[in-house]
């Protein structure tokens, strides 16, 4: 093995680590929540499928784009939700890629009339790879397309199980919650060493306030207030915003960072991004579209990050009346 080809084998080992250190993230984290916390599983009327679709920073040549599509449901005869969810992320002009299944299962206790707690866990399977044909290596620039020396190494994957646990309080009109995922810390080396899944916690959590209207109105109109915050080793970030709703139309804003209490560096404030959200609702579905403007130093050279929401929730009409008359969900739409 040449000193070319070990430096190879160090970088490819060290891909991983580097761009798979945090999970990915979705700026409408409320229109798929199980991904969120395995404590909302069964949070609806009785079943509901969700699908999102992220495409971080386009500017930027090999961006990340990651997406999930979920079904949960309420087993209201037994206290109980179940959920399972798919999520697959891309990274590097698809040359590293993140596949992942989870199963999940909460259970829900009810503390006083309205008043509920969900104790949650979900088991994962997730295949991690790289796709080394879609890079390019200094010795095939050097040799003029020859074969390079990272083809033995062509294919490499790596598959484990994933445990997470979550817990939801909730009333009426708020809510919060928290969750460890990664708890087993699985070894996500696509080589022969060891670079574990560091724990991801998040904690997270919302207040939904009726608005009083001096024109009588078929819809409600709402102001929700939320946020979500999650750490993953020595990274962590802040969601914090709100949104207006008034059926048949959602629209709100966003702040990312924690300039306050976190700094990049001397002089340099955490800040991320804002967050700009639209969605309106038809029957029983929901779409949604917002844009991330980055306000970091990266704001010039990213593009932002675009996300697409679609929500379908579904209940017959008996369970739907038998079920909001026992608990109301008050957890933010997007």
């Amino acid at each position: 093995m040449n000193r070319l080809h070990i430096l190879v084998t160090l970088i490819a080992g060290l891909l991983p680590q580097l761009l798979l250190a945090q999970d990915a993230h979705f700026s409408q984290f409320y229109a798929n929540p199980t991904y969120m916390s395995p404590a909302f599983a069964g949070t609806t009327m009785q079943g509901r499928v969700s699908m999102l679709v992220r495409d971080q920073w386009p500017a930027i040549p090999g961006s990340f784009v990651s997406s999930s599509l979920a079904y949960d449901h309420y087993l209201a005869g037994m206290n109980s939700g179940v959920g399972l969810i798919a999520v697959h992320d891309r990274a590097g002009s698809g040359a590293l890629r993140y596949t992942s299944l989870t199963a999940q299962y909460a259970y829900e206790i009810q503390l006083k009339r309205k008043v509920f707690l969900r104790p949650a866990l979900q088991l994962g399977y997730v295949e991690h790879s790289v796709d080394y044909s879609r890079l390019v290596f200094g010795d095939q620039l050097l040799r003029g397309g020859d074969v390079p020396t990272y083809a033995q190494l062509d294919g490499r994957s790596i598959r484990y199980a994933d445990v997470g646990a979550g817990l939801l309080y909730f009333t009426p009109k708020l809510w919060a919650g928290a969750s460890i995922l990664h708890l087993n810390q699985p070894n996500q080396s696509l080589l022969d060493g060891f670079g574990k899944v560091p724990r991801k916690f998040s904690m997270h959590g919302g207040y939904r306030h009726r608005l009083a209207s001096p024109v009588i109105s078929q819809h409600a109109q709402y102001l929700v207030v939320a946020f979500n915050y999650r750490a993953q080793e020595k990274y962590d970030q802040l969601d914090l915003g709100a949104y207006f709703e008034r059926n048949p139309v959602y629209f709100g804003l966003w702040y990312r960072g924690i300039p306050v209490f976190k700094a990049y560096q001397q002089g340099y404030m955490n800040n991320d991004a804002l967050v700009a959200l639209i969605g309106f609702f038809v029957k029983d579905w929901r779409f949604g579209y917002s844009y991330d403007l980055t306000i970091s130093r990266l704001a010039t050279a990213t593009g932002g990050a675009h996300e697409i929401s679609t929500v379908y929730e579904f209940a017959d009409k008996r369970k739907r009346r038998a079920t909001a008359k026992r608990r109301s969900i008050p957890c933010a739409k997007f």
